[in-house]
């Protein structure tokens, strides 16, 4: 199933927003119906861990790297948590916003408590932040864990989120991720295909799920049916944890246009980066996604974005 760049906007969008949803839309998506979005919330989720260590550029100690690389970077959204878009955001107002209303630490692992995220922010008070900074949030973002003792609790408070977003003409972005104890197998392409279709019954715009495993190592094949899943819901992909640039590409070109998914939600393998490499990266990952590049294009700008600002520094 093809999606157009066009979305309409949904019937829970007031009439005289759904103009203004759209737009949304289109910026997002940069008028391709995919998303780039440069995912920044682990600073919460993975606290220090994905910032300072071995193999991770000094730059990547200080928050202020994930705006550097945002507001040079060829992407369609930055997601992070309000506080930090309030402290940075008057130096980077070019940026595009997607507020992430909920997050939790990594230290209470699974096996010793189902996970539990919920809503930090009200939309009143999201409104007044909007209102009063003028920044362009696009939209919000909310993480769903199906299969955690939590989740009589999450999936209502989602579905009232993605409610109140397209209320205000915004987009409604699920994490949605397959976790917890009666959870067997968090990537088994099944069950993400289930959690795809549930975040469409949620009303969202887009969900963001981990590629799933099969068994036969044909991930993108398993991935078309969460895509089909999702319906009208476009399906974007993780990034996963940090691997080398032509494999990362390589996998992202087999999401996107062997088994249709609408984009890629990146973190580590672009914020763990020095600044100018960073960036070269992010629009390598910009190219597949919104140009419909091969990998060996998206390669070849790479390197040639990185040779340049090594001439340059």
């Amino acid at each position: 199933m093809s999606l157009s760049p066009i979305q309409k906007a949904p019937l829970d969008v007031p009439s005289d927003l759904r103009r203004l949803y759209e737009q949304n839309f289109e910026e997002m998506t940069r008028g391709t119906g995919r998303l780039m979005m440069m995912a920044a919330d682990q600073k919460v989720e993975h606290l220090n861990d994905d910032f300072y260590g071995p193999g991770i550029s000094e730059d990547d100690a200080d928050p202020e790297h994930l705006f550097q690389i945002a507001s040079r970077a060829r992407i369609g959204v930055m997601a992070t948590q309000l506080g930090l878009i309030a402290r940075y955001g008057a130096d980077y107002p070019g940026i595009r916003y997607v507020v992430k209303l909920n997050s939790k630490t990594h230290l209470i692992p699974t096996k010793l408590g189902d996970p539990e995220s919920y809503q930090w922010l009200d939309f009143e008070q999201l409104d007044r932040f909007r209102e009063n900074s003028s920044l362009p949030v696009l939209g919000v973002g909310y993480t769903i864990y199906p299969g955690s003792r939590a989740e009589p609790e999450m999936l209502p408070e989602a579905a009232r989120l993605v409610f109140e977003a397209h209320q205000r003409g915004l987009l409604a972005i699920l994490w949605a991720y397959p976790r917890g104890e009666a959870v067997s197998s968090e990537q088994d392409p099944h069950l993400i295909a289930g959690v795809a279709g549930l975040a469409a019954c949620l009303g969202a715009d887009f969900v963001k799920v981990n590629e799933p495993k099969a068994e036969d190592g044909r991930n993108a094949a398993a991935l078309r049916e969460a895509v089909r899943a999702a319906g009208r819901t476009r399906l974007i992909c993780a990034g996963g944890k940090e691997e080398s640039v032509p494999d990362f590409l390589a996998r992202l070109h087999a999401q996107i246009h062997e088994a249709g998914a609408s984009g890629n939600a990146t973190g580590r393998n672009i914020h763990q980066r020095a600044l100018p490499e960073a960036v070269a990266f992010c629009n390598a990952i910009s190219a597949i996604t919104l140009d419909g590049a091969s990998v060996e294009e998206a390669t070849a700008l790479y390197q040639k974005e990185l040779a340049h600002a090594s001439a340059a520094g």
